[in-house]
C-alpha cells in the first residue's frame, strides 16, 4: 500500500499540479489508513457505559423509564465513528479546497444530499429529538450515526486505493472473525467470558468508581445481540468465501475458505434465521461468479475446502444443541435430525372463572402464538401503522419504542406475550421508513438499488476482484430485511459500498460509460 501511495514522490521536479497531485494521494493514503481502522476495530469495542437516560414517557417500566442505564455494545464504537468520520471529513475537504481534489459525478451524490437534509428534517420534527439525535441508549443508531454513515461512503467513493484494495480489506476483517469465534464457542459450551475477572476489569475500565457489570451479564460476542451476530457473520461468510473463490493467489484462497467457514459458523452458532436466509439468497450470485469466471478448477477446490471444514463441524455443534439445525436448515426442513420428536402443550383456563353459586363468563383472549419471523410480521404492521400518522418525514430515528402500541391485547397471537416492550422494528427499511419517513425510505432503496444494479453488472465483467465488496453490500441489504441498523454492521458495511461504488465508478469511467 505504501509504495502505491509513494509512486509519485519519484519525481525530482514539480509543478504545481504535480504537487497537488502528490499531496490528493498522501490525503487518500490517510484516508484509507482510518478507514481500515474503522472497518476492523470498531466492531471490536466492549465497553460498559453507563448515562442518565431521560425518557420521552413517564412510565414504571424499566426499559421506558427515566434513569441511570448502562450498556456494553454501542457507546463507544459511536463515539468512534463520529470521530473517524470528523477526521475523514477534515482531510477530504482539505484535498477538496487546497490540494484541487475533485467529486466524482454520479446520480449517488443527489441520493445522499436528499438522504442527508431529510435526516436533518425529520429530527428536527420529531416529538423526541433528543432521541432522534443520538439514538437509543443501548444502540446509538440516531441520526448522528446514519449522518456518519453517509458522509463515510461519500468519502470512500471519492478516494483512490492500492491496487490490492480488496486484500487490505479481507485482512483487516480477519481479527473481527476469529475473536467472535473464541468468544461466542465458549458461550456455547457454557462458559460465559464475563465471569473472569480480568475481562470484567477490562471491559468495566470507562465506568465511574463503584459501578460494576451487573451480576449474570453474558458476552456471545462483540455485537449486541444474536440477530445482529447472525447478519454479520453471513455477509462475511460471502466475502471470504467469494474473496477465497476469485482470488488469484492460493494462500489467499485458503485462507478464505477456512475465515468463511469459521464465519458461517459463527453464524450458525448465534441461531438466528435471518443471516442463513442471506447466506441462501446469495446462492445464485455465486453460481454466476463460477459460470463466468475463468479460474473454475481452483474456484471449486476452495467450494470443496470450505464446505470440509464447516460440514463436519456443523454436525458436531447441531448434536451439541439441536438449534443449530433448527435455525437454519430447519426453516425449510421442519423434521429436525439431531432432536427427539416431543409432544408438549399448555393449557390455559383463561376463558371462564367460578364463584361460589354462579359462572362468570370471561371475553376469550386470543391464543398465544407468534406472526411469521419470530414476531416480526406482526411488528411490521403495527410500525405500518404508525407510519402513516407521518408519512413524510417520520418520528426521527431510532424513536421506535416510545411510539409503539405496547401492551395491546393482539399481541398474544402476533408475538406470543402483551407484556413484551418491542424497542426496533427488526427491519432496517422499516426503521428508516418510520425514523426519515418516505424521502428517507426511497433514499435507502435507491443506494441498494445502485449498489446491487452496479454489482450484478460487474458480475459480466473480467474484474473479478470487486466482487468481493460488491456481494457484501449485497448480502447487507437481505439482511436488513430481518434486522435493525447499528454503527458496527452498517458503518462498516457502508465504507465497504463506499469503496467498491467509487472503483466501479472509476472504471465506469475508464471505459467511457455515463455514471
Amino acid at each position: 500500500m505504501t509504495l502505491f501511495y509513494e509512486e509519485l514522490h519519484k519525481s525530482n521536479s514539480f509543478d504545481d499540479e504535480q504537487e497537488n497531485e502528490q499531496a490528493r494521494a498522501n490525503i487518500d493514503k490517510w484516508i484509507f489508513r482510518i478507514l481500515l481502522f474503522l472497518i476492523g476495530f470498531m466492531p471490536l469495542i466492549v465497553l460498559a457505559n453507563g448515562e442518565e437516560v431521560i425518557s420521552s414517557i413517564i412510565s414504571n417500566i424499566d426499559l421506558l423509564s427515566s434513569g441511570v442505564k448502562g450498556e456494553l455494545f454501542t457507546h463507544y464504537k459511536a463515539l468512534l465513528l463520529i470521530f473517524g468520520t470528523i477526521i475523514t471529513s477534515g482531510l477530504f475537504l482539505a484535498k477538496i479546497i487546497f490540494m484541487r481534489g475533485s467529486i466524482r459525478k454520479t446520480k449517488l451524490n443527489y441520493i445522499l444530499s436528499l438522504f442527508s437534509v431529510v435526516l436533518i428534517l425529520s429530527t428536527i420534527m420529531s416529538p423526541n429529538v433528543t432521541i432522534a439525535l443520538n439514538g437509543q441508549f443501548n444502540r446509538s443508531d440516531g441520526a448522528i450515526s446514519w449522518l456518519c454513515y453517509l458522509a463515510l461512503i461519500f468519502i470512500s467513493m471519492n478516494i483512490e486505493y492500492p491496487k490490492n484494495v480488496v486484500r487490505y480489506i479481507m485482512y483487516t476483517l480477519m481479527p473481527f472473525v476469529y475473536v467472535n469465534l473464541y468468544i461466542i464457542t465458549m458461550y456455547f459450551y457454557d462458559k460465559n467470558l464475563l465471569e473472569q475477572n480480568w475481562l470484567q476489569k477490562l471491559v468495566s475500565i470507562t465506568l465511574p468508581a463503584g459501578a460494576s457489570i451487573s451480576e449474570g451479564a453474558v458476552l456471545v460476542g462483540t455485537l449486541n445481540q444474536w440477530n445482529y451476530m447472525s447478519g454479520m457473520f453471513a455477509i462475511l461468510t460471502v466475502m471470504f468465501l467469494a474473496w477465497s473463490i476469485t482470488s488469484t493467489r492460493w494462500a489467499d484462497s485458503i485462507l478464505g475458505a477456512v475465515t468463511s467457514s469459521v464465519s458461517i459458523l459463527v453464524m450458525f452458532m448465534a441461531m438466528s434465521t435471518s443471516g442463513f436466509l442471506t447466506i441462501i439468497a446469495t446462492i445464485p450470485f455465486f453460481i454466476l461468479i463460477l459460470i463466468k469466471m475463468n479460474g473454475k478448477k481452483k474456484a471449486i477446490i476452495s467450494l470443496l475446502l470450505f464446505l470440509s471444514v464447516t460440514a463436519p463441524i456443523f454436525h458436531i455443534l447441531s448434536i451439541k444443541n439441536p438449534n443449530i439445525w433448527s435455525e437454519s436448515f430447519g426453516y425449510f426442513l421442519k423434521s429436525n435430525p439431531y432432536e427427539l420428536q416431543e409432544v408438549s402443550s399448555l393449557i390455559f383456563k383463561e376463558n371462564t372463572a367460578h364463584a361460589s353459586e354462579s359462572v362468570v363468563e370471561l371475553p376469550i383472549l386470543p391464543e398465544r402464538g407468534g406472526s411469521a419471523g419470530t414476531g416480526r410480521l406482526y411488528i411490521w404492521e403495527k410500525g405500518l401503522g404508525l407510519v402513516q400518522d407521518r408519512p413524510l418525514l417520520g418520528y426521527g430515528m431510532d424513536t421506535f419504542m416510545y411510539h409503539f402500541p405496547h401492551y395491546n391485547i393482539d399481541a398474544r397471537s402476533g408475538n406470543w406475550n402483551e407484556e413484551i416492550i418491542v424497542d426496533k422494528p427488526h427491519n432496517t427499511y422499516l426503521g428508516v421508513l418510520y425514523g426519515a419517513g418516505l424521502f428517507g425510505f426511497l433514499s435507502l432503496i435507491l443506494i441498494a438499488g445502485t449498489t446491487l444494479l452496479k454489482f450484478i453488472r460487474l458480475l459480466f465483467k473480467d474484474t473479478v476482484n470487486l466482487i468481493v465488496l460488491g456481494i457484501g453490500g449485497g448480502a447487507y441489504f437481505v439482511q436488513a430485511l430481518f434486522n435493525d441498523s447499528l454503527p458496527s454492521t452498517t458503518g462498516v458495511i457502508f465504507i465497504i459500498m463506499g469503496i467498491f461504488l467509487g472503483a466501479i465508478l472509476k472504471l465506469n469511467v475508464s471505459e467511457g460509460e455515463k455514471v
